[in-house]
């Protein structure tokens, strides 16, 4: 038997390694070519073939400018919004993909794991639920045909240059490119913070009882003609913002045989103008803070976990599972699932220290890009305001307007909740109550605003509405209840430029200029009494303490006793101070009990150890690199684009706003502040001009193109160059016009 058995088994033995063996073969070959696949590099994945068939409905003209800018012309409306898009594509095509990207929840898909919180959030706060709940709603026929043609403008592009498409984004659609006003606007008032603290491991936040019964910065400024010398009104647009990526200006103008006309500048993927002017008036938008953010500690059902408590009932979590594909390495991709809450509030996330619900001003309105192109089409102030008036997408911002029949205006713009005055809105809320549930918004016509002010200009700088001219008129705080968490708060920016328009009887545009640039930290900003605290600083006690070399400490302090606070190229004090201001936010970042903004350097409080080491670290940053504590500013303050690297004046929050980052040659390298500045003025018969300047120039990412960095020398030097008005004026200007697509 036992031989028998042998005999058998031995060619089955052999037929199963023989199995095996030809098994892993085919594996392997699979491997080999699933890995060969995986890392190829990709190509275009979208379907881009015969995507230019859609500049046969358009008929635009580019004329760039001595600059580069593009100045687009054509019969229509959506001519120009098409003509727009493939100019914008031009000069800054990945970082449009990626803000459609990012607004399909479709980010990891390229950036890998970074681009999964983005995903993540998309999913959570239901931003296509929007788009299919609110597009035809909030966004009229008309501008859904300029986003649809704004998506052609893009397809086009991406057809005549595959090998730069994104895989898999292809044909984008004008829903794609009005989610990216839901997708973005929410980051504007510190959404993104808010799940960034919930995230953590630690639980810092408290919880308000209820207590009662209901009871990086920017600078706008508008003079009017009693006030300006010529007798005209002058509007300056200055929105900080960062110098590269998805929120950085990006010049150009439309004028269209329908009526749309503006110059101005937008972000990447927007079809419309954020700021800008159409001839007739002028806006712009500064950053507010008002609160719009709540966060609701939930009350789980200790038996069942898909249930919460709210006004005595047990109700049911809606739970979706968010896919979210990762893109590994080469082609392949993962797909991941994460959870997903819905409430009476809003999304919520299950944490180890509990679960908490959000709620935010314009969760689930889609408008934003139907606002700004009726605001960009008015021709007067209550025109203007209209679109405003619908509450129907803008949730912040600060607005200054200005226009040639001489009204300038201010309004502090919000979706201000109305909250009960039961609770502080500043702490976590009970989520279990639907006193905690805010429905309705302040109306836009008892917002803090001032038009025509007896003072005759309006200004702000990120800075509390309740001084915006210094005079009587100013809207009043006692009108708004603490539950709206409107700043009270001045900047530095802000108190400059009222003492400087408060003292000057007769404001010409070289004035205006002049406070626009101006370099100085206010008697009253903390920088002054940071300057004055270490100045007084006991160098040897203090060098003792620490082990220093009481040397450069000694020379430090004399050094910053003799600043006059000015940040100008040959300040010697500036470079202490601005280098101290880094490492104390290096400081602010990692523990949150320090209130330092440094867009904001009249409130802020550091207290005496903080500022005086971090002042320590600064004289060695300063004595390592420059081998003195001394240098003058313009030697540490640069501006660097491709092989362009200049000087630069200002600093954190000065009228001249430039924020920088240290490197590792010992200078600031500007990142964000001063970007794009427009200016513009009529004069007494209301005929306008303008004019304006962008920190680099009009092609972003093109190192080779000769935009590249063109305007910094001209942003250094505090100048601009003319802004073409009409269409006439665009052609005229032009070095070069041609249709999408024949531009070779």
């Amino acid at each position: 038997m036992r031989r028998s058995s042998l005999r058998w088994r031995g060619p089955r033995r052999r037929s199963r390694l023989r199995w095996l063996w030809w098994t892993l073969l085919a594996l392997a070959v699979l491997a080999a070519g699933f890995a060969a696949w995986a890392l190829l590099p990709e190509s275009a994945g979208g379907d881009v073939a015969g995507l230019d068939a859609v500049a046969e409905r358009y008929d635009a003209t580019i004329a760039r400018d001595e600059w580069g800018i593009p100045h687009v012309v054509g019969p229509t409306n959506e001519d120009v919004a098409y003509g727009l898009a493939y100019a914008h594509a031009e000069d800054d095509f990945p970082t449009i993909q990626h803000s459609i990207l990012a607004a399909r929840g479709e980010l990891a898909t390229v950036l890998g794991r970074d681009g999964a919180p983005n995903d993540y959030l998309v999913g959570l706060l239901r931003v296509w639920d929007t788009m299919a709940e609110r597009y035809e709603t909030d966004v009229s026929p008309e501008v859904r045909r300029i986003a649809d043609a704004y998506a052609d403008g893009l397809n086009h592009y991406a057809a005549l240059h595959p090998g730069d498409a994104l895989v898999g984004l292809f044909p984008v659609t004008g829903e794609d490119v009005v989610a990216t006003s839901v997708h973005k606007s929410p980051l504007f008032f510190g959404l993104e913070e808010t799940f960034l603290e919930l995230f953590e491991e630690e639980d810092p936040r408290e919880v308000s009882e209820r207590f009662g019964e209901d009871a990086f910065g920017s600078n706008v400024l508008a003079v009017g003609p009693t006030r300006s010398a010529e007798g005209g009104t002058l509007f300056v647009s200055n929105s900080h913002q960062p110098w590269e990526g998805p929120v950085a200006w990006y010049e150009a103008s439309v004028h269209s045989d329908e009526g749309w006309n503006v110059s101005g500048a937008l972000f990447p993927s927007m079809p419309v103008f954020a700021l800008g002017t159409n001839g007739d008036l002028a806006w712009s938008f500064t950053v507010n803070h008002p609160d719009l953010v709540d966060v609701y500690r939930l009350e789980v059902d200790p038996d069942d976990e898909t249930r919460y408590r709210f006004d005595g009932d047990w109700r049911d979590f809606e739970i979706r599972s968010i896919p979210i594909r990762v893109k590994l390495f080469g082609r392949f991709r993962w797909t991941f699932h994460r959870e997903a809450l819905w409430t009476e509030y809003g999304p919520a996330v299950r944490r180890p220290h509990g679960t908490f619900a959000i709620r935010y001003a314009g969760m689930g309105l889609a408008g934003i890009y139907e606002q700004l192109f009726r605001m960009s089409l008015a021709s007067s102030y209550e025109e203007w305001a209209e679109p405003l008036r619908d509450q129907s997408g803008l949730a912040s911002f600060n607005v200054g307007y200005a226009d040639r029949t001489g009204t300038v205006g201010y309004v502090y713009h919000g979706l201000l909740p109305q909250r009960s005055g039961a609770y502080d809105w500043s702490l976590d809320l009970p989520g279990t109550t639907s006193e905690t549930l805010w429905t309705d918004y302040l109306p836009f016509d008892r917002l803090p605003a001032l038009v025509d002010p007896a003072a005759g200009f309006v200004q702000n700088a990120n800075s509390t509405p309740f001084d915006t001219t210094g005079w009587p008129d100013d809207p009043a705080a006692d009108d708004y209840p603490a539950t709206f968490g409107i700043e009270t708060y001045p900047t530095n920016r802000s108190l400059r430029a009222q003492r400087l328009l408060d003292a000057d009887p007769s404001i010409s545009l070289d004035d205006l200029l002049a406070v626009k640039f101006d370099r100085t930290y206010d008697a009253d900003s903390a920088v002054a009494r940071w300057r004055d605290r270490l100045a007084a600083l006991d160098v040897e006690a203090f060098a003792r303490s620490h082990d220093l070399d009481p040397a450069p400490i000694r020379a430090a302090v004399t050094t910053l006793s003799a600043w006059d606070l000015r940040a100008n190229l040959t300040s010697r004090g500036m470079a202490l101070m601005g280098i101290t201001l880094t490492y104390v936010y290096d400081v602010a970042d990692e523990d949150d009990r320090i209130d330092f903004d440094p867009s904001r350097l009249t409130e802020a409080t550091v207290p005496d150890d903080v500022l005086e080491l971090a002042f320590a670290d600064a004289i060695a940053w300063l004595v390592e690199h420059h081998g003195r504590v001394d240098p003058p500013w313009g030697e540490v303050n640069r501006l660097r684009r491709g092989d362009v690297d200049l000087p630069v004046a200002g600093g954190p929050d000065l009228l001249r706003a430039v924020y920088g980052e240290r490197s590792d040659d010992g200078t600031l390298e500007g990142i964000a502040g001063d970007a794009y500045v427009l200016v513009v003025a009529w004069d007494r018969s209301g005929t306008p001009s303008a004019r304006a300047v962008h920190q680099y120039g009009s092609s972003t990412l093109d190192e080779d193109s000769p935009h590249y960095a063109d305007q910094a020398e001209l942003f250094v030097e505090e100048r601009f160059r003319p802004v073409p008005l009409t269409a006439d004026a665009a052609l005229e200007a032009a070095v070069i016009t041609y249709r999408p697509g024949e531009e070779d």
